[in-house]
């Protein structure tokens, strides 16, 4: 079986969105025989400069049928009078396609085209609200490394397009080629959909290599005992010197720092729906299901009530499509 993939760039695109999904499909051909046959395609072919000025040769994009028809983002959501005749043609290609997938900002040609109305779709966390906000017809998760809706998969940012790559792979030819080609790139296997788009170890960006250093040992150990006094004998400081140079590296309290890493762990576990919220507390060492509600309101505003149902709806719709 031969499975053709389009990828479609145009001026200005993000070339690490191009060239990390053709390095996964690349790596699937090369560790499992698989036929990813690969084409880079744009509107009108030839040379296609990238945002960081490198040129890619392109082939012409043609309605043709594509087992999987991807599109690129670009550094800002995509806007001007080309934007029209492009989302046309990728309305034409999608219909003939198995799969159409963007990554980043390609998510507002693919709401142009039409193609996410009704659905639930991804983007860089930053352009979010500026995605649901243009196109209200779609229903926009800022928070998802990848979503897959029916035939329809899109990512957020850059790396996330190698999450959403793999999980393709996985899909055709199953986990162990998909585990192979994430060894190969030397990338996670694989971060979940349901993942946090940026970790709170990014968000917290520590000056002091001792708390950075606490804050790694706090996320690999989320189901223990983290009090302020084993942390700051993991940083090698006393508990007051702790207190305070974790308060000025991180803007927050040790106390408060391990219940946001808590909540970003136990969130893709809600949501996958197979464990109790019993079972998701005691493995990431909240006390109880109480105690971990109580820290979900706190962290993102919403219980795990609320992020399983909303899942479970998801997951409805999908399989109604």
């Amino acid at each position: 079986m031969n499975r053709r993939v389009g990828i479609l760039v145009y001026p200005g695109f993000v070339l690490l969105d191009l060239s990390g999904p053709l390095e996964a499909f690349s790596n699937a051909n090369q560790l499992a025989s698989a036929d990813y046959a690969l084409t880079v395609v744009s509107m009108n072919g030839g040379m296609v400069r990238s945002a960081c000025g490198l040129p890619v040769f392109t082939e012409p994009l043609w309605p043709i049928a594509f087992d999987t028809f991807m599109v690129v983002g670009a550094p800002e959501p995509p806007e001007g009078d080309w934007v029209a005749d492009v989302a046309a043609a990728i309305g034409q290609v999608a219909r003939r396609s198995r799969r159409t997938a963007s990554v980043c900002t390609g998510a507002f040609l693919l709401a142009a085209s039409g193609l996410l109305d009704g659905r639930v779709a991804t983007t860089h966390w930053y352009y979010a609200a500026q995605l649901q906000a243009r196109y209200p017809a779609l229903r926009v998760d800022g928070d998802r490394m990848w979503s897959e809706d029916g035939d329809i998969w899109t990512s957020a940012g850059m790396s996330a397009g190698i999450d959403m790559t793999l999980a393709m792979i996985e899909q055709d030819l199953g986990k162990e080629t998909a585990l192979a080609v994430a060894r190969m790139l030397v990338v996670y296997f694989r971060r979940p959909g349901g993942q946090y788009q940026f970790s709170s170890l990014l968000d917290f960006d520590p000056g002091s290599d001792r708390i950075r250093a606490t804050l790694s040992f706090a996320r690999e150990h989320l189901g223990d005992k983290l009090s302020v006094e084993r942390l700051a004998g993991v940083a090698n400081l006393s508990v007051r010197q702790f207190g305070r140079a974790f308060a000025s590296s991180t803007g927050t309290t040790p106390a408060r720092a391990v219940e946001r890493l808590r909540v970003e762990a136990a969130r893709p576990q809600v949501e996958d729906g197979r464990q109790t919220f019993e079972e998701i507390a005691r493995l990431n060492g909240f006390i109880d299901a109480g105690r971990m509600c109580q820290s979900f309101l706190r962290v993102i505003g919403r219980t795990p009530q609320e992020l399983r149902r909303c899942a479970r709806r998801v997951d409805t719709l999908r399989q109604a499509l």
